[in-house]
């Protein structure tokens, strides 16, 4: 038997934010990141919806990017203070992913940070509060998902909170706020929903459900991407539902080690002055993974399937798998997205020399690999690294040498 779960509600389209003036409750708590929802207008709106709905509404303004423990604990406990029966999450991916963690301590007071990451382990939510999440990025897919990332800064290390229970009551999903992405941002988040879709259609957990999602959104993304991030806002819209798509497929699909390896390289090194953007991580590995994984003979097939539905080139599935690749690659160069660590700038851009020397990757490079094997996107993997093979790969994503193993 295996489960297919969904936001109770989704809401699409322009203006689709207005949905807020349906909700009913007594209060409502806006949880919101660094303050573009503010300056677009976005967020009074929202703020003015909830009060037309009669909510009395409080916010709680300044997640960071890659929220940290101590950003969800705070929050939690102004939850515990106000006591609101609606969590609103609104903007890209951190203050989404933070109020889902900041959901289950308000509702278990007693429940650890380690409670939070046993995979598929939390209690029953929606005891206090329901969640409404509403996306401002094309890439994350978190308003639809049973996912949340959070840091812990002191290991240098970003956990997944893996559970059906913070799937979101009701996702919005309105492409005005999209529009408002920089350019940099755009590249990475879409990317991220390519690695998604990819990652869910090879997972070994995927099912005709959630195939029909992920190859559809492959095909939206391929079409759509390098225009919207060119500017075309009609793409930007497509791609706003894209990313949702691709949502809707890997949290019901799980991901793959191309999400094991972002997690773990992504804080790993930011005592050398940036972090490696999750995004941009996943479009550099991904391709690395696909060789891969290719070893395996039905992952194989199965990226031979997205290559042929994707139009590529190739008479035989090594040839299809080598098509898809050089196509991944080439959407990299489109968005200005380098493809290995070893040219990793600190502000993500390509760098003839990266941010991460490479005496530093090589020291800590044993660790990283047991924790992406320790990670819980591994076990939907189809193809199960050894601790030799994981840091073979890993090197290879330093270097952008060929995976041959």
């Amino acid at each position: 038997m295996a489960r297919f779960t969904l936001p109770r509600d989704l809401y699409h389209g322009k203006g689709s934010l207005e949905a807020l003036k349906q909700f009913e409750g007594k209060r409502a708590m806006i949880c919101v990141g660094g303050g573009s929802m503010r300056r677009f207008g976005f967020l009074d709106r929202a703020v003015s919806y909830l009060e037309e709905a009669g909510m009395e509404v409080k916010l709680y303004e300044g997640i960071e990017p890659d929220p940290s423990v101590e950003t969800v604990m705070k929050g939690a406990a102004a939850m515990l203070e106000f006591e609101p029966d609606w969590i609103i999450a609104m903007g890209g991916g951190s203050p989404i992913d933070a109020a889902k963690a900041m959901w289950i301590k308000y509702e278990y007071p007693e429940t650890t940070f380690e409670d939070m990451c046993k995979v598929f382990g939390l209690p029953k939510l929606r005891r206090k509060a329901h969640f409404c999440a509403i996306s401002s990025t094309s890439g994350t897919a978190t308003e639809v998902t049973a996912f949340s990332i959070i840091t812990d800064y002191q290991k240098g290390i970003k956990y997944p909170i893996a559970d059906f229970e913070i799937t979101p009551d009701v996702a919005i999903v309105d492409p005005d706020l999209a529009e408002t992405m920089p350019k940099k941002l755009v590249a990475h988040t879409g990317m991220d929903a390519m690695t998604h879709s990819v990652e869910a259609f090879v997972s070994t957990a995927n099912c005709d459900y959630t195939d029909a999602l992920a190859l559809y959104a492959i095909r939206m993304i391929q079409k759509d991407l390098v225009d919207s991030y060119n500017g075309d806002m009609e793409k930007r819209d497509s791609m706003h539902n894209a990313q949702c798509l691709a949502g809707m497929s890997f949290s019901n699909a799980l991901l793959g080690i191309v999400h094991s390896m972002a997690h773990k390289t992504g804080a790993v090194f930011a005592d050398h002055g940036a972090h490696i953007i999750h995004g941009a991580a996943n479009a550099m590995y991904l391709p690395k993974v696909i060789a891969f994984n290719a070893k395996d003979e039905t992952a194989a097939k199965r990226y031979g399937e997205i290559a042929d539905y994707m139009g590529l080139d190739g008479a035989t599935t090594e040839e299809k798998i080598h098509s898809l690749i050089a196509y991944l690659r080439g959407m990299n160069d489109a968005l200005n997205i380098p493809h290995c660590i070893a040219h990793y700038g600190a502000d993500s851009l390509p760098a003839e020399q990266g941010f991460v020397p490479e005496s530093v990757f090589l020291e800590r490079l044993p660790e990283i690999a047991k924790n992406a094997i320790a990670d819980a996107c591994t076990g939907s993997n189809p193809r199960q690294p050894s601790q030799e093979e994981m840091e073979k790969l890993l090197k290879c994503c330093y270097y952008d040498t060929e995976v041959d193993f």
